[in-house]
């Protein structure tokens, strides 16, 4: 079999492979070269603000009926509380059937974890606060800041206004189209470095906590990636059969943006590629445009069951038998810490802190534990959201009539009958 090294798969792949070549030969090397990867997430997040707003605005202006974009909305959101639920639910349970922290020295557990605490505390003021934080400042601020949510709300303000306008508000769509057409141009050319940005990555990860971490905790990263796998093939998959696609050939279709998460540990990273491809798959432009990037901060399946089986893990490491209610308010905490994540640096640890900070029957110090394999469970959330993200949005999609199967899909037979 011909090996087609022009191909982007084919290059991450064999960055991921150099990568973790030198981090095990080259350790410090390999320590020092984090920097590559960040260099390309940075490069990647400074254009995520404004293709989402650009995308959104087009897609819901371009839909015209604003009753339309409150149902996608809506419905989007419901499924995203519903299945990101099921993910900690999930998490919780097999946490208990495992018990992957039941004889762990909890004295062990070496790490200084107190940036992720003062994070969790500037993150963790309460409901009310999250609301108003989602308001930026100023218009220019949203972009400024790089987060999520205050860039999707003045994008559906946008696109709202412009919808009523009617034809008023045409050439300022077609303006913004073109627009959205140079950012993607931009992503385009930043993806051509992902594979060093792979390379990067892995030679830190290994450099840095050694291939023996890999091994480190493994019970627990074991029974992350295995329920994770579970999640994707039993819950999701299932979504995806009942609404005529295959979660097994929708996976291939993505592959290039999942081993660019793979590389990066960043789903953040796969974004813009990730909005294009759905497009490809057969998704409308202004479904695309409102339910992926919402997804990203109220629809992170892989982070919540991370949270939940983190937090008992801890619990099960310091001998806390916490009853069944107790674990029901921790689920209950866990549907309100984990939205949002996705705007927050390191985002699964800090909400993790910001979940025991509210939650003091497991103490947050037990976080130092799982410090050191928190780096190599990262790509297992950002996979898992991404894969998440991706089938919610087909699944909207098809029940607003929103999808339409693209020759390229049709041809490799993508969508089953």
């Amino acid at each position: 079999m011909k090996i087609n090294f022009k191909s982007l798969t084919t290059q991450v792949i064999l960055g991921i492979l150099l990568g973790i070549s030198v981090g095990f030969v080259f350790p410090e090397i390999g320590s020092q070269l984090k920097v590559i990867a960040d260099i390309f997430i940075k490069l990647v997040k400074m254009v995520i603000a404004p293709i989402i707003f650009l995308t959104i605005v087009i897609g819901i202006a371009g839909m015209g009926d604003l009753k339309k974009v409150g149902k996608i909305g809506g419905k989007a959101l419901l499924y995203f509380e519903i299945v990101s639920t099921i993910a900690l639910a999930i998490g919780i349970i097999v946490a208990n059937i495992i018990k992957a922290g039941k004889g762990i020295d909890a004295e062990a557990g070496k790490g200084d974890i107190s940036q992720y605490t003062e994070k969790a505390a500037e993150t963790s003021h309460g409901f009310m606060d999250f609301l108003v934080s989602i308001i930026p400042d100023s218009f220019i601020g949203a972009f400024a800041n790089g987060e999520l949510l205050p860039v999707l709300l003045l994008a559906i303000l946008f696109g709202a206004s412009l919808a009523h306008l009617g034809k008023k508000g045409k050439p300022v769509i077609e303006f913004f189209e073109k627009i959205a057409e140079v950012f993607f141009g931009i992503v385009n050319i930043i993806m051509k470095v992902s594979p060093f940005a792979a390379f990067g990555a892995m030679a830190y990860t290994i450099g840095e906590f050694g291939v023996e971490s890999l091994f480190y905790l493994g019970k627990l990263m074991g029974s992350v990636y295995i329920t994770m796998a579970l999640f994707i093939v039993l819950v999701l998959g299932g979504i995806a059969k009942l609404y005529g696609f295959s979660i097994f050939k929708f996976i291939a279709f993505i592959k290039e943006e999942i081993l660019l998460v793979v590389g990066t540990s960043s789903s953040e990273a796969a974004l813009p590629k990730m909005m294009e491809k759905l497009e490809k798959y057969g998704c409308s432009k202004p479904v695309v445009g409102l339910v992926l990037p919402t997804g990203y901060s109220f629809n992170l399946d892989g982070t919540s069951i991370y949270l939940s089986m983190a937090a008992l893990f801890i619990a099960q490491a310091y001998g806390v038998d916490l009853s069944i209610w107790q674990q029901i308010t921790l689920l209950a905490i866990l549907m309100l810490t984990s939205k949002g994540a996705a705007g927050v640096t390191g985002s699964g640890f800090v909400t993790l802190a910001a979940t025991l900070a509210v939650f003091p029957s497991i103490p947050v110090e037990g976080m130092a534990l799982i410090l050191g394999v928190d780096r190599f469970m990262s790509e297992a959330r950002a996979i898992t959201n991404l894969i998440g993200n991706g089938v919610a949005t087909v699944v909207i999609s098809k029940t607003e009539g929103e999808f339409k199967p693209t020759q390229e899909v049709s041809n490799k037979k993508q969508i089953t009958a």
